[in-house]
């Protein structure tokens, strides 16, 4: 796996109409849309899921391979995620070897939990694709405002997720360079088996957290010098206003939850 298929925290500038709802409408879309995921209880629930997002990712311009790739750095855990729900869920035994046991409700209930996970992670990715890491922590943060009033930081922690979005590709960067700087002085990444594997990463990590640390501290001296004071009395360049399209688009994920949690209870 390369580190350029890690693709979270990335923005992709567009001009479409999802581009151009407001980031508080994509976020409750997106909670509703995870919502749908877990009232869905057939296949039908998850073909109409599957179609939402296609249309969504379709309407984005965003290329579906682009979700894609973003998911292999995961595979692992979905992979692993299906083979404990295949031996480990009981029902009709279709194979057995000493304690492994596979059956048919546990090759159903992988292939839907496979299915969960991945429009999961393909609906956030999709979130993070068509929202600037700016105008999404704005978006967050007008959303629990309501939360000041129990005198929670609320500005502070969007201001440390809105750091986090944005220093993950300049990190994933940044150990690309160290891993070609030591591998030009022979270090190899790749041979051996797990635990050596994890050894040879060790010359890769400190070097990491140094220039990490040094990133945060430079980050602290340009927030002082620029008289950052947190989130007190400050105004924003850019006011979130809904429309008309924010409306129908909330509209439609509710339906959506809605439609799906019907069909759950059909059994379809």
């Amino acid at each position: 796996m390369a580190l350029r298929d890690i693709t979270l925290g990335q923005y992709f500038p567009g001009h479409t109409i999802i581009h151009r709802l407001d980031p508080r409408t994509k976020l409750l879309c997106t909670v509703l849309y995870i919502v749908s995921l877990f009232l869905a209880g057939g296949a039908a629930g998850y073909a109409v899921l599957f179609l939402v997002l296609a249309a969504c990712t379709a309407v984005a311009k965003i290329r579906p391979a682009a979700l894609l790739r973003g998911m292999r750095p995961i595979l692992f855990i979905i992979v692993l995620t299906a083979v404990l729900n295949m031996f480990y869920t009981p029902g009709t035994v279709l194979w057995q070897w000493k304690f492994l046991r596979l059956t048919q409700e546990g090759i159903w209930t992988a292939f839907f939990m496979v299915l969960r996970v991945s429009f999961l992670i393909s609906s956030t990715f999709l979130l993070t694709y068509t929202t600037s890491p700016l105008v999404l922590t704005d978006g967050l943060e007008r959303l629990l405002s309501p939360l000041k009033r129990l005198h929670v930081p609320v500005h502070e922690l969007t201001m440390i997720m809105s750091i986090a979005l944005r220093f993950i590709p300049t990190l994933i960067e940044e150990t690309d360079k160290i891993m070609s700087a030591q591998k030009a002085r022979g270090a190899d990444f790749d041979s051996g088996n797990l635990f050596q594997k994890a050894k040879a990463l060790v010359p890769l990590l400190v070097p990491l957290f140094i220039s990490a640390f040094r990133r945060a501290d430079e980050l602290a001296v340009a927030m002082e010098c620029r008289c950052y004071h947190g989130g007190e009395g400050r105004t924003r360049l850019r006011q979130l206003r809904f429309q008309g399209a924010d409306a129908a688009a909330l509209v439609l994920f509710c339906a959506l939850a809605v439609g799906v949690w019907a069909l759950g209870r059909l059994g379809l």
